[in-house]
């Protein structure tokens, strides 16, 4: 195998908006997560709205132009 050819993984701490954390390993040092199987509605069976970076805003405004 040759040798430098990867690159080098380190522990990462991830963090979910919920407030859960899980360390896993990556070439990152640190992950913002929106979603985890905490919070996930799959996972839940809960509905949850989640709306990044106010997406649906953009949208209407977006659809309200072409009127």
């Amino acid at each position: 195998m040759k040798k430098n050819l990867h690159p080098e993984q380190n522990n990462l701490k991830a963090t979910c908006a919920c407030g859960a954390s899980y360390d896993i390993k990556s070439v990152k040092a640190e992950m913002q997560l929106d979603l985890c199987s905490a919070c996930h509605p799959f996972f839940t069976g809960t509905q949850k709205f989640v709306d990044r970076a106010g997406r649906i805003e953009k949208f209407q405004r977006r659809l309200d132009a072409r009127k």
